[in-house]
């Protein structure tokens, strides 16, 4: 092998090692939740607005990550849509499609795996 090979080999090698060996900083997860969405209690339920069309942004806060039931009401308290998510500690961004429900007056509530209550709220659907 020629000298040459044998110092590009060396330095690549060098190089190889310092690069794997540097730290990485990795950076640190910062939820930005909008105002209107911002829940102050440790659990909870917050909808963006509570005039809805086709959908809606909702902020679930838990206080461990779970799966949670959400269950639509009718104003009969007739359950008109469920549907489970995964929920990660803290706050949880959702959407709520509305756009099969009839325009009418509806109470959205979040349920733990054992039933219990998480947080309810009304809505309108226009």
């Amino acid at each position: 092998m020629r000298r040459i090979d044998k110092l590009l080999g060396l330095g690549f090698l060098v190089a190889l090692i310092a690069v794997s060996c540097r730290k990485t900083t990795e950076m640190p997860y910062v939820n930005q939740i909008d105002p209107t969405l911002q829940i102050n209690s440790v659990s909870g339920i917050k909808l963006q607005s509570h005039f809805v069309t086709s959908e809606v942004a909702m902020n679930v806060k838990s206080e461990v990550a779970q799966t949670v039931t959400i269950r639509i009401f009718d104003i009969a308290n007739k359950v008109v849509s469920k549907s489970t998510s995964d929920v990660r500690m803290g706050d949880n961004i959702l959407k709520v499609y509305t756009s099969a429900l009839p325009s009418s007056a509806y109470r959205i509530g979040i349920y733990d795996s054992k039933g219990k209550q998480l947080g309810i709220t009304d809505f309108n659907k226009l």
